[in-house]
């Protein structure tokens, strides 16, 4: 397992998944509830500049997560969505309905957005992979 090929693999894979995640959340955010309801759901929460923060959220895992897939600035990316994800955790998921959702309803859990914070710290740590475009400009 200690072959690079299967490592810029699993790197492939992993940030590809993890950059579609944020992609879908972000799209959902602008388009789907779109920024009026993410508004009114930030406000509720308690997060600060609620509409200004809806469309920071929105736009930055919908732009970061394309990033991830296509593996252009990834570090980058990675790190400013981390950003993202302790400020979501520490506004709206720390205590709010435990450690998981399991019987809550409607809950905000942590363990998801503590999932995908350090599933970002793994790209920075690793990088995105010789299978990514910061791969192949390294190599160039």
């Amino acid at each position: 397992m200690d072959k690079p090929v299967v490592r810029d693999a699993a790197l492939l894979f992993f940030r590809v998944i993890v950059g579609l995640i944020f992609i879908v959340h972000g799209w959902h955010k602008l388009m789907i509830s779109g920024i009026t309801k993410t508004t009114g759901q930030f406000s509720a929460w308690g997060v600060p500049q609620p509409k200004l923060s809806a469309w920071v959220s929105g736009l930055a895992e919908t732009v970061g997560g394309a990033m991830l897939v296509i593996g252009i600035l990834a570090t980058f990316a990675a790190t400013g969505l981390a950003l993202l994800m302790a400020a979501a955790i520490y506004f709206v998921h720390l205590g709010a309905a435990g450690f998981t959702q399991l019987g809550v309803e409607g809950g905000n859990s942590i363990e998801f957005p503590l999932l995908l914070l350090i599933s970002l710290a793994m790209i920075v740590v690793f990088g995105p992979g010789r299978a990514s475009v910061d791969g192949v400009l390294s190599r160039a």
